[in-house]
């Protein structure tokens, strides 16, 4: 088995990344799916995350760890933990159903989650930042104030860049990111076997 994480910027194009690795034959584990799972009754940092914030709903969260980095950090401490142990025991799931599984851990704070341990490699998918504005805009409810906060929270991109073993540039066509996506999972599939 080999476990890769892919991260990026926001609205730098990890899902359309992550549909085209699992169409390929990767297996895809999505930490923000984990973070919804944890944080619902019976997972794995539900509780903790109550008796702490008065809270597992994850937009009272956000609002009341919002600008508080302390806060943030505190919620952050519980959460990932568990997320990460999440992810580990899918993967080991599937490791015991397919021995070369090419397992892909997606998350767009992987880095700064401290989440990239137990990553044999790292791909990084990048857009230039006007069209990593324009994408993010798209979004429902999204305003440039907002994409442009939620950006400086963000670890710049060009240190994802340097850290990468594999990019991914989606500023191209769809065809174009498909055609780097395939080579990349290529790659990972002769690692894995």
């Amino acid at each position: 088995m080999l476990i890769v994480g892919l991260t990026g910027g926001m609205a730098c194009g990890k899902s359309f990344v992550a549909d085209a690795l699992r169409d390929l034959g990767a297996h895809i584990i999505e930490a923000d799916e984990l973070g919804h799972q944890v944080l619902a009754p019976g997972g794995g940092a539900h509780k903790q995350v109550l008796a702490a914030f008065g809270t597992a709903d994850r937009g009272n969260l956000a609002a009341l760890v919002f600008g508080k980095p302390a806060e943030l950090a505190r919620l952050n401490a519980i959460v990932h933990p568990a997320v990460r142990e999440c992810a580990r025991q899918r993967a080991l799931g599937i490791a015991a159903i397919d021995p070369h599984a090419v397992i892909v851990y997606v998350a767009a704070i992987l880095l700064e989650s401290g989440g990239l341990e137990g990553m044999s490699k790292l791909v990084v998918v990048h857009c230039k930042p006007e069209q990593q504005l324009a994408r993010a805009l798209e979004r429902p409810g999204a305003t440039e104030a907002s994409v442009r906060a939620r950006l400086q929270h963000q670890m710049p991109l060009s240190e994802k860049i340097a850290r990468a073993d594999y990019l991914i540039d989606t500023g191209g066509t769809k065809e174009e990111t498909l055609r780097q996506t395939k080579i990349v999972y290529e790659e990972l599939r002769k690692l894995a076997a």
